[in-house]
């Protein structure tokens, strides 16, 4: 039995931060496992996913047959994670990418002149692409598809070459691809290539090529000038959308402590990081809550001349600073990458938080993974009865005196 309803799941980029929504995955399971309704198919027929969310969405996508066992895949992987599954941690490895990255930010003419040297990012992410083929079953996406698990999965990339922010996606149903302003659906068989593409963090990892409209473009994080994260999903035919991100939408009231030192490099690109990744799925979120409440104001003949439609939007984002968490956690990172960040302003110095957003993208260590996962998890736990309410589950709960299950609405 699958379920009829197009629930849509729209996972964010986020780098390391994305553990955050394994997190979140792990607790929907377990809620659906104990409402019984794990029997019912695939609670995500859709799935759109960015960055780091494209690589997890995929995962969750090519075992579409088994909710349950994807999510213990995926909590496998990111719970015992370290760095060089990811980019190359070896001295050798950050002397090729970093090292040569960073002299040429200094002595770039000199170099370029004598060398002809083109360092293409601080990083290499060699063996990510490992990763995904141990990972990811591409090829059971057709079959999946035919057979009614899944209905369309999307990846997005942002093209360097001409500026597009571009949606591929595979679907079950003949849907027609959409151009909005900046922004366009490309129908394509998603492959690794798509992943690495969507998640090229900008200057962290190197571009990607993929071809588009009969020529070779190349292609970046999909976060990057990404104005409306959840429209994917609601072209692809969701009635009601799970979003799941990887940075606080709000936050706390009060003013932070701040450095009072003029920021480093690291502070910088921390900050130009968190408006690339986080800033467009606030705005995106308050743009479908005004749509909602528009139409819930016009009388039904109006509603009914209007191509719009309400939807149900259920946001889960991190309760606390993921920066912060990172921060405790830099000293984790493997020795020559943290030689590389200091040259920057990272540093692993307690208290010392300049240059933790950064960090926080790049600590792929199961130190900072599992933490951000058990924050995923029990930020679910905590909204246990709108995550019940939003699938249409039924709560069940154990009677301690007679052995009995009670099923409530």
């Amino acid at each position: 039995m699958h379920n009829h309803t197009n629930t849509g799941l729209v996972l964010m980029g986020g780098g390391a931060r994305a553990a955050y929504q394994v997190g979140v995955l792990e607790a929907i399971a377990d809620i659906c496992r104990d409402c019984g309704a794990h029997d019912r198919g695939n609670p995500f027929p859709i799935i759109a996913g960015t960055s780091a969310g494209a690589i997890i969405g995929s995962a969750l996508a090519c075992k579409a047959d088994n909710f349950l066992g994807a999510v213990h895949n995926l909590r496998e992987v990111w719970s015992n994670f370290r760095a060089e599954q990811v980019y190359r941690a070896d001295s050798v490895g950050v002397m090729r990418s970093g090292a040569r990255w960073l002299s040429m930010l200094s002595l770039g003419w000199v170099i370029a002149r004598w060398r002809r040297a083109r360092p293409r990012s601080l990083l290499d992410n060699t063996p990510l692409a490992t990763l995904l083929d141990e990972m990811i079953p591409f090829e059971r996406l057709d079959g999946l598809m035919d057979e009614g698990h899944l209905q369309a999965l999307a990846v997005t990339a942002s093209s360097y070459s001409s500026g597009q922010h571009v949606t591929f996606y595979q679907s079950s149903d003949d849907i027609l691809p959409w151009t909005r302003s900046q922004r366009l659906a490309v129908r394509d068989r998603i492959t690794r290539e798509h992943l690495l593409a969507s998640s090229a963090i900008p200057f962290v990892f190197p571009a990607v090529p993929l071809p588009l409209a009969g020529a070779r473009e190349f292609f970046g994080d999909g976060s990057m000038r990404q104005a409306a994260p959840i429209s994917p999903a609601v072209h692809l035919g969701a009635q009601r959308i799970l979003v799941v991100g990887a940075g606080r939408l709000h936050e706390p009231p009060g003013r932070r402590i701040v450095s009072q030192d003029y920021p480093n490099l690291a502070q910088i690109a921390g900050h130009a990081l968190s408006n690339i990744f986080l800033d467009a799925l606030a705005v995106d979120v308050e743009r479908l809550q005004r749509i909602n409440h528009t139409l819930s104001l016009m009388p039904p003949e109006l509603r009914s001349r209007t191509s719009l439609r309400p939807l149900d939007v259920l946001v889960i984002a991190p309760s606390q600073r993921l920066d912060d968490i990172a921060g405790r956690h830099v000293a984790a990172l493997p020795l020559p990458i943290r030689t590389m960040l200091r040259a920057l302003g990272v540093t692993s110095v307690p208290g010392d938080a300049r240059g933790a957003a950064l960090a926080s993208y790049l600590l792929f260590e199961s130190d900072y993974t599992r933490e951000l996962m058990a924050l995923g998890r029990d930020d679910t736990l905590a909204r246990r009865d709108e995550v019940i309410r939003f699938f249409g589950w039924q709560a069940r709960t154990a009677d301690a005196g007679s052995g009995q299950i009670e099923v409530r609405a």
